[in-house]
């Protein structure tokens, strides 16, 4: 099976759960609190390592306890932590997330260590041709277009979660996304365009197709509830979601890319593959954290089993 090559971010998420979020000026009380490791890079290696993938890890951590804490938890989880490397200037980074009572979240990011990550960190990592490459944006975006640069001229395939859509990526990075994987909100952004979370399939379609710029590049939007909608030059193929009842929300789309990029790895076709990622991220929402909630492969073959 081919590996799955992951460079990314790495955070302890200190997690809050309460009734209600507090309004600007307020203060609310809350019912939990708890330390667990996340950030998308690290909630998306789990996902795919749980799921069955080797994997191999790119990026920064700080000299800390909380950098400890994350890398033995990449390790308890077999993932390949030589390409980690230790920030002699930064902490590890932190998310701050509240939850609420509808199982909606609210995030703030400190990336600290994460933005050091840098090109040399991913220009000796192992690349082999059928290789699944992700990356997502909470580490530079130069340092992207350099691994997939690399990804590329390796033969192998390059998987982009373009999340958080907080500006416009550079022009040879969309070049080198043979996947480009987003939600309703970074799909309007990136295709400049509004997507309601309801709207019709058309319409995600063809603000997806605003995205291409080459011939066999994929855009895979992830709609909730409703499942996922993958947009090639040769039409759109629509997989729906699996209803179950949400609780927490924060990792949904992690485990998504996560579980794609196993499936990919593991000889998938696409829409098997989504199919496959719909119902782990199905799975992840009905547990509270990111990292900690992703699903085994046992589980997820026993809910494909009761579809």
């Amino acid at each position: 099976m081919a590996r799955i090559v992951i460079a990314g971010s790495m955070n302890i998420d200190i997690l809050s759960t309460m009734k209600r979020a507090p309004r600007a000026g307020e203060t609310v009380n809350g019912d939990t609190v708890a330390f667990m490791p996340g950030g998308k890079g690290l909630n998306q290696a789990v996902a795919a390592a749980q799921l069955g993938g080797e994997v191999a890890f790119v990026g920064r951590l700080g000299r800390d306890a909380f950098g400890d804490q994350v890398e033995a938890f990449f390790r308890e989880k077999g993932i390949d932590t030589g390409h980690i490397v230790r920030s002699t200037a930064q902490p590890t980074a932190n998310a701050i997330i509240f939850v609420d009572g509808t199982a909606e979240n609210r995030i703030v990011v400190i990336p600290a260590a994460n933005g050091e990550t840098s090109p040399e960190d991913v220009a000796t990592v192992a690349i082999a041709p059928g290789d699944v490459l992700v990356s997502q944006f909470e580490i530079p975006r130069t340092t992207i277009a350099a691994f997939f640069r690399r990804g590329r001229a390796a033969g192998a395939r390059t998987v982009l979660n373009a999340a958080p859509a907080l500006d416009d990526a550079p022009a040879d990075l969309w070049l080198d996304t043979d996947i480009l994987v987003v939600n309703e909100t970074e799909l309007g952004h990136f295709a400049g365009a509004s997507v309601a979370a309801d709207a019709p399939v058309v319409q995600v379609a063809d603000a997806a197709r605003r995205l291409f710029r080459r011939d066999g590049q994929t855009v895979v939007a992830t709609l909730g509830a409703r499942g996922a909608v993958a947009v090639a030059a040769g039409g759109e193929v629509l997989v729906p979601g699996r209803p179950v009842k949400a609780v927490d929300t924060t990792g949904a789309g992690d485990c998504f890319v996560g579980a794609l990029a196993a499936r990919l790895a593991a000889g998938d076709a696409l829409p098997e593959a989504m199919r496959y990622a719909n119902v782990a991220a199905s799975i992840a929402v009905t547990r509270v954290g990111t990292g900690t909630a992703m699903p085994t492969a046992d589980e997820v073959a026993a809910a494909l089993a009761g579809a």
